[in-house]
């Protein structure tokens, strides 16, 4: 099995509801984002997905995140634009765009703050 990991990063602003600490406030992150892919079979050329073919699906979602206030974005309009949401929204997003001959979005892992990550597994 063969697991590859891409990383994004992008700035945004959140703030956080039905919540009690200072995060209830808006404020900002420069986020990190790591997609993991992952499948038993290359590719005639060797690599399992190419990392520009990665980097071109992840870029329309860059585009909506970077230097936006996520609270803006739907579904965060709704719910709460924390790491564990953030998290799932993006798998969510991208699951079908690498779900496919033979490799699959096996985990997207956030990472607002240098000491906390948050990893969604469906």
């Amino acid at each position: 099995m063969y697991e590859l990991n891409y990383r994004l990063t992008f700035s945004a602003g959140h703030w956080l509801r039905d919540y009690e600490g200072i995060c209830k406030n808006p404020h900002g992150h420069n986020w990190e984002v790591w997609v993991t892919l992952e499948g038993e079979a290359l590719a005639p050329n060797g690599t399992l997905v190419d990392f520009y073919d990665i980097e071109r699906a992840l870029e329309p979602l860059r585009r909506d995140v970077d230097h936006a206030m996520l609270n803006d974005i739907p579904p965060f309009t709704e719910i709460s634009p924390t790491s564990e949401n953030l998290a799932k929204w993006i798998h969510d997003r991208l699951a079908g765009m690498f779900n496919r001959g033979g490799v699959r979005l096996k985990q997207v892992a956030v990472k607002e703050y240098e000491n906390s990550t948050v990893i969604y597994r469906p």
